[in-house]
């Protein structure tokens, strides 16, 4: 895909950690490899803390009922994340314009990261539409993953650059963290665990003190409403945004991390990391827990403290091993750092795949 392109991305907000995350860093990186675009969300209020800044290349537009596209131009790429339905009047306009070899532009269904097997079998598929603006149109699936046979994981070209430069005492100054002699930092991002209250009491046993940085919103909430054990130093942090979340999952030992977006990031960072999955009415994420842990090859130990921390059992949690923790994490990461990233990949199939919107 050369410069210039420009994409709609559409996002409707769920989790405004996630969904919206997602939607945003896919936009900002887009835009770092010179594509304009155009993200389209029904409630980017967590941008302000997100995204302070913006992004050069990136034009948010409110997701409004009706949608106002008074003098616009349909783009070249069109991305519906996470399922959501992009309205009949952007469909409309979009199915009416071809580019300017004669082809439709670019309809993708950016689906969920998961390691299921699922993934790489579905991954790229077409899905035809059948009815509405669109039909005779065709999405195509492209499915987040950890192997080559699917979607990758969002990466920056100069991530390991910026991690290689990071000064941990500076940024924890900048916080008013006061790094305590041979403590450990522990990063706590989650939903309402049934666990919690026995995590908390697990760190406050460790040999080892140990600093705990829960992050704003439901996680404080839910740590503020137990009874926090002595010997835990609690670290209170306000809304952070998408940079320095890196930052805190740089400067920590150990990092629980939930939903899709942080997940990756904690990956990249390379730490010992514990996963909050999504849970699912069903219990469907349970499967989806499982098959995480077997793609990062998961030391026994970790595998029970996940299961014991997303309800799965249970079981007391199990002792944090982070030695054999970040000796798979780090594994993994250097598995993934082999294979290009989501945006390379959807780039190049933007670019060769002629066939994602025949035309009726």
């Amino acid at each position: 895909m050369t410069s210039g392109q420009r994409w709609d991305i559409f996002c409707k907000v769920i989790d405004n950690h996630g969904d919206l995350g997602v939607s945003w860093r896919l936009a900002r990186q887009l835009a770092g490899r010179g594509q304009a675009v155009r993200l389209w969300v029904d409630d980017a209020s967590a941008l302000a803390w997100m995204a302070p800044q913006g992004c050069p290349g990136v034009e948010v537009r409110p997701w409004t009922e009706p949608l106002d596209l008074t003098g616009l131009a349909p783009g070249d790429v069109l991305i519906e994340a996470f399922g959501c339905d992009v309205p009949d009047e952007f469909v409309a306009r979009y199915a009416a314009w071809r580019t300017a070899d004669g082809r439709n532009a670019a309809w993708i269904n950016l689906e969920y990261l998961s390691a299921e097997g699922y993934v790489e079998r579905s991954h790229g598929l077409p899905s035809p539409v059948m009815r509405g603006p669109g039909r005779g149109l065709a999405k195509r699936f492209f499915y987040p993953g950890f192997t080559p046979r699917t979607g990758g994981l969002l990466r920056e070209p100069d991530l390991l650059q910026r991690q290689a430069r990071f000064d941990p005492a500076a940024w924890l100054a900048g916080q008013r963290i006061v790094p305590a002699p041979g403590a450990q930092r522990v990063s706590l991002f989650c939903y309402e665990p049934a666990a919690l209250p026995g995590l908390l009491e697990r760190l406050a046993q460790q040999p080892t003190p140990v600093q705990l940085l829960v992050t704003a919103g439901r996680a404080t909430a839910a740590v503020q409403a137990c009874t926090a054990p002595p010997g835990l130093a609690l670290h209170y942090l306000p809304y952070l945004s998408q940079d320095d979340y890196d930052h805190l999952l740089w400067a920590c030992d150990l990092n629980f991390v939930r939903g899709e977006d942080s997940l990756v990031r904690a990956l990249w960072a390379g730490k010992p990391l514990v996963w909050h999955i999504y849970p699912q009415h069903d219990d469907a994420h349970h499967h989806k827990l499982e098959a995480f842990l077997a793609q990062i090859e998961a030391p026994a130990s970790l595998r029970a403290l996940h299961r014991s921390w997303n309800g799965v059992d249970t079981r007391p949690l199990a002792a944090p091993d982070l030695p054999a923790w970040g000796a798979a994490i780090g594994q993994a990461r250097a598995r993934l750092l082999l294979q290009p990233d989501l945006v390379s990949r959807l780039l190049d199939i933007c670019q060769s795949d002629h066939s994602y919107c025949p035309q009726p």
